[in-house]
């Protein structure tokens, strides 16, 4: 087993792949899709088509006849012209989720539309750093459109000067000009990362101990193996538990389980190493929406460190939100929990936008997106229209029965 962080880029039945393990365990795969599919990150400029109020959005019309959905309704007409990005894959039989706040990213540099500041990540805790990248940033960013924000991240603090300068130029250079190209019919701008793309601009922080691109060398470090465990429900816990996650349509089922053990601390021993591993899983078996865990029955005095240890584990993951605990103890938001439910982590979407949720405003990712819901309610969009009923004739009711005395 390799140590540290290495990164491996090869091929999976003809489609360039790559993996970040972790000290031996896999920790990010990204592959290539099978055919000419809609990569996330792409941005198109398309034409509003038909809104559905009832849900908060729009149909947008993209380049062959596909149709994306756009949860924004205000400020948007029918067969008007706009710039919008895809957030995610396309599912069978469904539009293309997409939204109209762009952000164009490199390994460096964020450039955001009409977010205007700079801003340095948050994860550069050294002061001395952050005023050199904030001086950076302001001469990098002169002369540039006012609407463009900036967010330096952290693989920054580490990279020699001119390539962050380099960097930011080049990003703000293409967003200059896609912001321009609205004129035309529907047209992709500018196709998403690839696979191979994805690994050298998210995954170069902190900076891997390795990086080999042979054929090969997924099955030399062990990621083929890695991938044959994700497609089988049962996951091993550490101490001799194990997890079973099963998706189905409406959400994703984890039971937690002892296994063998029997000693008084099992339940705890299981339900921690479960809680640190699941936000690995999930993301490796792309699954999200509603997480409903069932933890190994355990003391109540043992439920504040298991809140604990999901809060970390989920900690940083914006849009994941454990909402409760089911035997284990209430990790709960109002309203408390009926007692036929069972513990929950919600990771969900702005209903608005369709960026990740933010717990402060939840559902919503920002106070705005709140106000625009609020809007939407005043105005009435979210009724639903019905034909009048004529009121009934008594004549035609039935004779009740007299009443007993």
């Amino acid at each position: 087993m390799t140590k540290g962080r290495v990164v491996l880029l090869d091929e999976i039945k003809g489609r360039p792949a790559a993996a970040l393990m972790v000290d031996g365990d896999l920790e990010e795969l990204v592959i290539d899709p099978d055919g000419d599919l809609i990569l996330p990150g792409a941005i198109y400029r398309a034409i509003a088509d038909r809104p559905m109020k009832g849900q908060g959005g729009i149909f947008v019309k993209l380049p062959g006849g596909a149709s994306g959905f756009l949860r924004q309704i205000s400020g948007i007409s029918p067969g008007q012209r706009l710039l919008v990005q895809v957030t995610g894959p396309t599912e069978p039989g469904k539009a293309t989720p997409v939204t109209a706040r762009l952000l164009f990213k490199s390994r460096y540099a964020i450039i955001t539309p009409d977010a205007p500041g700079l801003n340095i990540s948050r994860a550069i805790r050294d002061e001395e750093i952050r005023a050199d990248l904030g001086t950076l940033a302001e001469s990098a960013m002169t002369g540039a459109d006012p609407r463009l924000g900036l967010i330096l991240r952290s693989a920054a603090a580490e990279a020699d000067e001119d390539e962050v300068v380099d960097d930011i130029t080049a990003m703000r250079d293409l967003a200059t000009a896609l912001l321009a190209d609205i004129d035309g019919g529907p047209e992709l701008l500018l196709d998403g990362p690839s696979a191979q793309e994805t690994a050298w601009r998210d995954w170069g922080h902190p900076a891997p101990d390795m990086i080999e691109d042979r054929r090969g060398s997924f099955e030399a470090f062990g990621v083929l193996e890695a991938i044959e465990a994700l497609l089988a429900p049962r996951i091993a816990l550490t101490g001799g538990g194990h997890m079973m996650i099963e998706p189905t349509r409406a959400l994703v089922a984890v039971d937690v389980n002892t296994g063998p053990d029997t000693s008084p601390a099992a339940s705890l021993k299981a339900n921690i190493a479960a809680a640190r591993d699941l936000p690995r899983q999930l993301r490796l078996r792309g699954l999200g929406g509603q997480v409903v865990v069932d933890f190994a029955p355990q003391p109540k005095k043992d439920r504040a460190i298991l809140e604990q240890v999901i809060r970390a584990a989920f900690k940083g993951r914006h849009g994941c939100d454990p909402l409760w605990l089911d035997n284990a103890g209430p990790l709960r938001n109002d309203p408390p929990p009926r007692p036929a439910d069972t513990g929950r982590a919600a990771c969900m979407s702005c209903p608005i936008c369709a960026r990740d949720s933010d717990p402060k405003y939840r559902p919503f990712c920002s106070r705005r997106c709140a106000d625009v819901d609020l809007a939407h309610w005043i105005r009435g969009d979210y009724t639903i229209p019905a034909e009048a009923v004529e009121d009934e004739n008594p004549a035609d009711l039935p004779d009740l029965p007299p009443r007993p005395q």
